[in-house]
């Protein structure tokens, strides 16, 4: 792969489309502070003895569980404010997603990295928002959406004055409750010259395949990590807890932390030989 091809997006000291790869990681959504305080740490020490660029990831608010029932997280404004002090106190980039347009600018004051959930990546409003902010912006690739029609999703952000611009793949819908990860899709998106990245858990979602909430098979995710990176990718995300079987969201998908150093270094190796 040739990473020359693509424009360099920095989000704080993190580098996308530079020739190291980049991991995005963190919890699905804010649980406690202590959880996030505690994961971030490690995170961030697991990062700096591998040498291996990070940005932090989490949400302050899960807008579109599947029921009224689930927990969504602290909101908007206790969420920025952990999400400030894990900037403050680990010296990390730190990524989150917004659901609505009047949240951008205040969202972006804390974090540098802007995520368009995959649901809403054709909300013209959220994405011209996200873009004003001059922050970087990740738009996820809805699940319904083909490859080549991010590009329209793409110039909404430059035509609103931002270059700073990042896609993630997360799988593709496939029947009901059913996602696959089509590797062409990271071939086609980066040809649109900016970096691509791979989301590794949220590929094998099966949306709504527990009822009342998202079910998934994570135990998938590592192979199609592999499997992108070798494809071709500038990043890899994928949410991670100490205990997945206890996080109140996207439990059946998350990546125990105990497993990302071994799944890291195969990665990070899969990148340097191409």
């Amino acid at each position: 792969m040739d990473k020359a091809k693509v424009k360099k997006v920095r989000a704080g000291k993190v580098v996308f489309g530079a020739k190291k790869l980049a991991f995005i990681a963190g919890p699905c959504v804010i649980e406690s502070v202590e959880g996030v305080m505690v994961l971030a740490d490690k995170l961030v020490a697991l990062a700096a003895g591998m040498d291996v660029p990070l940005v932090f990831k989490a949400s302050f608010d899960k807008a579109n569980r599947t029921s009224l029932d689930s927990y969504r997280g602290p909101g908007l404004k206790e969420g920025l404010a952990i999400l400030k002090e894990v900037k403050h106190r680990f010296n990390v980039p730190i990524l989150t997603d917004i659901h609505d347009a009047s949240q951008a600018e205040a969202v972006a004051e804390v974090v540098d990295i802007l995520q368009i959930p995959a649901f809403l990546s054709r909300q013209t409003d959220l994405v011209v928002a996200a873009a004003r902010t001059g922050r970087v912006v990740n738009i996820k690739k809805a699940q319904f959406m083909a490859p080549e029609d991010m590009i329209n999703v793409v110039e909404k952000v430059r035509q609103s004055g931002n270059e700073n611009i990042i896609m993630t793949e997360r799988g593709a819908s496939f029947g009901y409750r059913n996602l696959v990860a089509d590797m062409r899709s990271l071939l086609i998106m980066r040809d649109f010259g900016y970096p691509v990245v791979f989301d590794a858990t949220h590929s094998v979602q099966r949306p709504g395949g527990f009822g009342t909430e998202s079910g998934g098979d994570g135990k998938w995710a590592p192979a199609l990590a592999r499997a992108a990176v070798a494809t071709g990718v500038d990043g890899v995300f994928m949410e991670t807890h100490l205990n997945p079987a206890e996080a109140l969201s996207d439990k059946a998908n998350a990546i125990e932390f105990s497993k990302l150093k071994k799944l890291w270094k195969k990665l990070a190796y899969i990148n340097d030989i191409f």
